[in-house]
């Protein structure tokens, strides 16, 4: 077989990928991307600044006497978040790979400085200001530890396996990063890397007796985390009944739960929210989701929550077929994502409604916060690289099969 006799458009593609051009004038545009990824993000980003500027107009006009200030704000991290996306999607995985090592010694070191020069917000000292910026050190953490633990597990993939020690390699610096966090304290962040790290160790194909030793200790550990400390008892106690002290311990509850009775299911419009006025705490971060119900309704819950799923699908997809080629650190690098942004989801939003207890985890790409949303961007372009590198990689397969025939 010629490659010559292939439809025109196929052999327009191959020989560009061959020879850098054409003999023709016919433009060529192979897709190398994956635009269903981009246009999901891009969506989700424009939904969170609406949003955003919405539920922080009373807020921003009470602190600032700018009802805006707050989505000034964000503007500003979204076109930071793409100048860094431009910059991060050159970077190979291979350089990821290789100084995974010290990404995750960076963040460790940040979250040691956060402890003693950290701005003090509600209680939680998690933020370092840097001039105009305010960085959270704890958002850098997950990213770091899963780029380190890919490392790992391509590295140690037979030990994880047949060896209980390399089963707790990763956990044992998992569990440091846990112990800094805990001292902020971030448990909502902590809840995330452990869930993370054991789902990723269980697709590296770790034993099953081995997680229902390490989930049973992780069990036993947040049970006594929730014990020593009277406010996480107060949570507790409000997420199973905010009812009974709707002024006290269950307010931020209650009022979040009357923002999606309100919303019904078209949402009472853009702007028309009357929780966000200084009645739910967090209106625009931590609970921004019930604000969302409130003027958006259920219908709009829905569209944002599908296109949330499709995210984590596209990158559990991506994954898969990296694994499939053999690219492992691509492989387990995209499931972690897909699986860190599903969980913090689950969080964020199980918070909101009353499923499970207040953790201050955002909602991802949607809640205000400079650092989660860079670090969010950034691991969006790091799919879409491990899925530029997936499809280079098939080309390039595709074209040695024909350049032999040539």
């Amino acid at each position: 077989m010629n490659i010559y006799s292939l439809p025109n458009k196929l052999k327009y593609w191959i020989i560009y990928l061959l020879k850098g051009n054409t003999n023709n004038h016919e433009s060529v545009n192979p897709i190398l991307y994956d635009r269903i990824l981009v246009w999901l993000s891009f969506g989700l980003a424009i939904i969170g600044l609406v949003m955003v500027t919405s539920a922080s107009m009373p807020i921003g006009q009470r602190l600032a006497n700018d009802p805006f200030i707050f989505a000034k704000r964000d503007i500003f991290y979204l076109i930071l978040a793409f100048a860094m996306s431009l910059l991060t999607l050159r970077i190979p995985l291979l350089i990821w790979q290789r100084y995974s090592n010290i990404i995750l010694l960076i963040a460790i070191m940040l979250l040691v400085i956060v402890l003693f020069i950290g701005n003090p917000i509600n209680g939680a000292s998690r933020w370092i200001t840097i001039g105009p910026l305010c960085a959270q050190p704890a958002e850098l953490s997950k990213l770091a530890l899963f780029c380190y633990l890919c490392s790992y597990l391509v590295r140690k993939a037979p030990e994880v396996r047949h060896n209980f020690w390399g089963f707790c390699k990763p956990m044992g610096m998992m569990t440091a990063l846990a112990m800094l966090l805990l001292v902020e304290p971030d448990l909502g962040t902590m809840v995330v890397l452990f869930i993370t790290t054991l789902a990723m160790l269980f697709l590296a194909g770790a034993k099953l007796w081995q997680f229902l030793a390490i989930i049973s200790c992780g069990i036993f550990v947040v049970a006594l985390l929730i014990i020593i400390e009277p406010y996480r008892i107060s949570r507790v106690a409000s997420f199973w009944d905010p009812w009974s002290d709707p002024f006290g311990s269950g307010y931020q509850l209650t009022q979040s739960l009357m923002a999606f009775g309100r919303g019904e299911l078209w949402g009472q419009g853009l702007g028309n929210s009357v929780q966000k006025m200084a009645y739910l705490p967090e209106a625009h971060t931590d609970f921004i989701f019930s604000i969302l119900a409130e003027e958006l309704g259920y219908s709009g819950v829905a569209f944002t929550l599908l296109m949330i799923f499709f995210i984590a699908f596209r990158a559990m997809s991506i994954g898969y077929r990296a694994l499939k080629l053999n690219q492992r650190f691509a492989g387990f690098l995209a499931c972690s994502i897909g699986i860190w942004f599903s969980l913090q989801t689950l969080i964020n939003v199980g918070a909101a409604v009353g499923m499970l207890p207040t953790k201050g985890l955002t909602l991802p790409l949607i809640s205000y916060g400079g650092s989660s949303l860079l670090i969010m961007s950034t691991a969006i372009v790091l799919l879409l690289r491990i899925d530029f590198e997936t499809r280079l990689a098939n080309a390039q397969a595709f074209i040695r099969i024909y350049s032999k025939q040539i």
